[in-house]
């Protein structure tokens, strides 16, 4: 035992990692619906770890929080700045105030049960699942002019009582939103009634049965067919075929045709299909099988059905005029001939694909269509995604510096020093840095993968040292706390919760499954989104929940630092 913790001492960087492999392993357990998630199972490996007491250096946590949050700035940087100037602007006044009520009523806890700043923090960060006032919290003490002892008492309680409150943070979120609120606002069975008719109204227009309208278990199909029908005994050009289609509210596409043993290679809209010639049609599942005696006999042909498409993913830009369109207007426009969305991502969040959906700068938008055709839709809407593993670090490393640069300014308030903090400016940092991609989308990439990897591992990282470095007070932070931090926890969860879903319903007048969506948003808890989904059947509570995710994650995160200076 002695040599393994003379290992782990001399080299502190293996401790780091083993609390991040046996943390996300434990954090990938589930016992029915219930998980201690990734970050609490990191930070509590990190405490047994940090029994061996484990020095290590104080940048090295730094260096990886502001990775995670430029990484989150970035991610949700176009959601923020675009809502401010769209119809989000009702979620963004919704999301504002529940995170002043979320500040307010942890404050009033804290305040009444006597927590010094590290505990209030710790209680913040735990009860409203953002993990990231760890971080903020402790750049903030660390700030203040206070003693050195003072200092590292606080900042040891902060992951003390994170620990002992996410746990009912994360689970008590996704009960309240998932199964009290459709309660509070008249019944699971009349919410999930509402939430259908209002998935009926959203699908109703006069391109609703256009097939790049998809879902998963209605993906694009292509079928091949021998013209033999009479109604072709005159030839008809595609364009009356695809007319006639339309006017059946079966919006299909002529892909390809053979004539004679040949492929024809060009075709537009005038090549005329005759009895004799074979044609593919591509469309949606359940609009693409049909009667379909007025073409001919299905056939299947390996050479006439294996032809390239396409599948890419194109980013909204704010130059096209597309941006803040819904989809039913994308879908009408001419460049869209032929073109079929498959899907559409607001930062991490999959949308419903309705008509009535509206898009935004930075949406990505899975599309799938002939390579030709993908080209001209993808002029028109953004930016080609084009698959890469590169990323910008030039824009990361500059981007975090100048965050830090602003976040370290500090100005004096009753003696008080107030500051962003190098991490509150990171955050800022990302923001706008992730906007100005959605106006100038040929720099400052970062792929899917690396955000994920920022995001995780950065995160994780920085709790992985808190926990080892906590590790030796960790218990005795534990009997200081007492049992009453748990119920605080609960209290601070629930309350605020509570009155965001009366304020929806009876202020904002959102509709309930709406509603519920941006409560999961304000509060930044994924994990209550999915409950609410499972709840309802329905994916229409993430329209309510990317607007204020954006505002919610980077509100909650910069009040971590109110948190600590009112708590003194």
């Amino acid at each position: 035992m002695e040599h393994i913790i003379d290992f782990f001492r001399t080299y502190p960087e293996m401790a780091i990692f083993l609390t991040i492999g046996v943390g996300f392993w434990i954090g990938s357990l589930k016992y029915k619906s219930f998980t201690l998630g990734t970050v609490t199972s990191v930070l509590l490996v990190g405490v047994l770890v940090g029994q061996m007491d484990i020095p290590i250096s104080g940048p090295l946590k730094s260096v990886f929080f502001l990775l995670f949050l430029f990484a989150i700035g970035y991610s949700v940087g176009p959601q923020f700045v675009h809502s401010l100037r769209s119809s989000g602007i009702k979620q963004v006044a919704f999301a504002v105030i529940v995170c002043i009520v979320c500040l307010g009523v942890t404050i009033g806890i804290a305040k009444i049960l006597g927590y010094n700043a590290g505990m209030a923090a710790g209680l913040f960060s735990g009860a409203q699942t953002i993990s990231a006032v760890i971080g903020v919290g402790t750049d903030t003490i660390s700030s203040l002019d206070i003693s050195s002892a003072e200092k590292a008492k606080w900042i040891d309680l902060i992951p003390v009582c994170y620990a002992v409150t996410y746990i009912f943070g994360t689970i008590g979120s996704a009960y309240i939103l998932g199964t009290i609120g459709p309660m509070m606002l008249g019944g699971i069975k009349k919410v999930k009634e509402m939430t259908r008719q209002l998935e009926q109204t959203m699908s109703q227009s006069s391109t609703s049965n256009d097939p790049s309208q998809i879902i998963a278990n209605n993906p694009v199909v292509f079928r091949a067919y021998n013209v033999s029908s009479e109604w072709f005994a005159d030839g008809k050009t595609i364009e009356e075929i695809e007319k006639y289609l339309n006017d059946q509210k079966r919006r299909l596409f002529v892909e390809r045709v053979r004539k004679q043993s040949v492929i024809v290679k060009n075709l537009s809209p005038y090549t005329i299909i005759n009895i004799g010639d074979e044609i593919v049609i591509s469309g949606r599942r359940d609009y693409i099988i049909g009667d379909e005696s007025w073409i001919g006999k299905e056939i299947f042909d390996s050479e006439l059905l294996s032809f390239p498409m396409s599948n890419v993913s194109v980013t909204i830009s704010k130059k096209h005029s597309i941006n803040f369109h819904t989809i039913g207007q994308l879908r009408s426009m001419p460049f869209m001939y032929g073109v079929m969305i498959k899907e559409v991502r607001r930062g991490n969040v999959t949308l419903p694909i309705y008509d009535a959906t509206e898009l935004m700068a930075g949406d990505l938008l899975e599309l799938i269509g002939l390579e030709s055709e993908i080209k001209v839709a993808a002029q028109n809407i953004g930016f080609l995604d084009q698959p890469t593993n590169k990323t910008d670090l030039i824009f990361v490393g500059l981007g975090i510096l100048i965050g830090g640069i602003v976040g370290a300014l500090t100005i004096k308030a009753g003696g008080i020093p107030i500051s962003l903090s190098t991490s509150g400016g990171a955050l800022i940092a990302g923001l706008i840095f992730g906007w100005l991609r959605t106006k100038h989308p040929t720099f400052g990439r970062i792929p899917q993968p690396a955000i994920w990897i920022l995001n995780n591992l950065g995160l994780n990282m920085f709790i992985a040292v808190i926990g080892i470095s906590a590790g030796p007070t960790f218990v005795a932070g534990i009997k200081e706390a007492g049992i009453t931090l748990f119920i605080a926890g609960v209290l601070a969860t629930t309350i605020p919760l509570i009155i965001a879903i009366w304020l929806g319903h009876k202020v904002f007048k959102f509709h309930p499954a709406i509603n519920l969506g941006c409560c999961a948003g304000a509060r930044t808890t994924t994990a209550a989104l999915g409950a609410i989904q499972e709840s309802l059947g329905s994916n229409i509570p993430a329209m309510g929940y990317t607007v204020t995710y954006a505002v919610g994650n980077t509100l909650l995160i910069l009040m971590g630092v109110a948190m600590v200076l009112l708590s003194i």
